[in-house]
């Protein structure tokens, strides 16, 4: 019993060593795969990974930067924190392929040109990033992500040695423009995104930074050169090609319509309240309070996280978070004369926003456009109202 113990555990040690000083042989193919988009919103922007395979040590696998880690502790807290720290994993294509193939999202490959010892290079940087004390990293969705991750570790191999020239229908765009290109407009991702997200993904992206989305690795990669001239992608094939879906746009339930709703029973009701001039307080109460909430939310996520995007956010312009503190006015028969000025400050913050907006500052939601004017309207009857009582 104890000598076969002590023959397996000969083997544990031989298959160790051995995994940790694969050579590749010179028929290797590296290859860059993209993934396209998938029906939810953590799926929207696509996926991209690296796929090693040699035919003679029979290895095909696939390597990819952005796995959740749902054993981390506080696994919810941290990601809402931007503190979650995120893996490399490693699959066996196969399994990779079936995976996407059953989510019906195209799988596009380019195999790069490169040569042995940059494979070589490639391969044993990804599986040192895998082993257990090495594959977590902090993610950043805009500059260090899964599609980042593939440029970085590319140019380590080729020992930075790449040109990244313009794809032919290349366009300068904002990150936010960017986002929008995956996500729509009018759909309800998007108004979180552009709730949720400052000013600060309003600049315009440079090439490279046009690069945390894996379709612009896909372009950009296909342009790419060598310092030898060389293209970096040998080819490129579709190995697989998602079936054409037809999406229910939803349009009923979509931001701008929904917001729109709301838009128009505030305006009724405020409408009404002008005919007999009253004052609904409930919904006074109610708009003073979401508003509120909403503000608080993005102030924390500007300075409470770790997230960069969520940096200078004017949102704060029309959520703002001082209307919790002033809720008891509304309970009151007669307000405080401070309370008309603070009603004066409300409206010029949505001056303001306007003003934002139009200069490019930041863009806000459209869906926001109903429910803005309503609420403004609002702002300004209550001023009105209270001015003559």
């Amino acid at each position: 019993m104890k000598l076969k113990l002590s023959f397996l555990f000969f083997l544990f040690i031989l298959f160790s060593t051995y995994a940790q000083e694969i050579r590749l042989s010179n028929n290797t193919t590296v290859s860059v795969l993209t993934v396209g988009p998938g029906a939810s919103l953590n799926d929207a922007f696509g996926h991209n990974a690296f796929r090693i395979k040699d035919e003679k040590l029979g290895l095909d696998l696939v390597y990819g930067y952005g796995q959740y880690d749902f054993d981390a502790p506080n696994f919810y807290l941290k990601f809402a924190q931007g503190k979650l720290k995120y893996l490399i994993s490693r699959n066996n294509y196969t399994n990779f392929y079936g995976f996407y193939v059953h989510h019906n999202r195209t799988i596009k490959q380019q195999i790069l040109n490169l040569s042995i010892s940059e494979k070589q290079k490639l391969f044993d940087y990804l599986e040192n990033n895998y082993k257990p004390e090495n594959r977590k990293y902090l993610y950043d969705f805009f500059y260090d992500n899964c599609a980042t991750r593939i440029k970085d570790v590319t140019q380590v191999a080729t020992a930075n040695k790449i040109n990244f020239d313009l794809p032919n229908d290349y366009e300068t765009k904002t990150f936010r423009e960017l986002i929008h290109e995956h996500v729509g407009l009018n759909t309800w991702g998007s108004f979180g995104i552009d709730i949720a997200l400052g000013s600060i993904i309003d600049r315009e992206a440079t090439p490279e930074e046009q690069m945390f989305l894996p379709k612009y690795i896909h372009a950009f990669f296909g342009e790419a050169k060598l310092s030898d001239s060389k293209k970096l992608v040998k080819s490129e094939s579709v190995l697989f090609q998602n079936e054409t879906e037809k999406f229910d746009s939803n349009v009923v339930l979509s931001p701008i319509v929904i917001m729109g709703i709301l838009g128009l029973i505030i305006g009724f009701i405020t409408y009404r309240d002008s005919k007999n001039n009253t004052r609904s307080k409930w919904l006074d109460i109610v708009i003073f309070t979401i508003t509120g909430l909403i503000g608080v939310l993005v102030l924390l996520l500007w300075f409470a996280t770790d997230h960069t995007a969520t940096a200078y956010n004017y949102n704060l312009l029309w959520a703002m978070p001082l209307n919790l503190l002033v809720i008891g006015q509304l309970f009151r028969k007669d307000i405080k004369n401070w309370f008309k000025g603070y009603l004066k400050f409300l409206i010029l913050m949505f001056c303001l926003m306007t003003l934002h907006w139009v200069v490019g500052v930041q863009v806000f939601a459209i869906g926001l456009i109903p429910l803005l004017i309503a609420l403004a309207f609002r702002y300004i009857y209550l001023l009105k109202y209270y001015k003559s009582h």
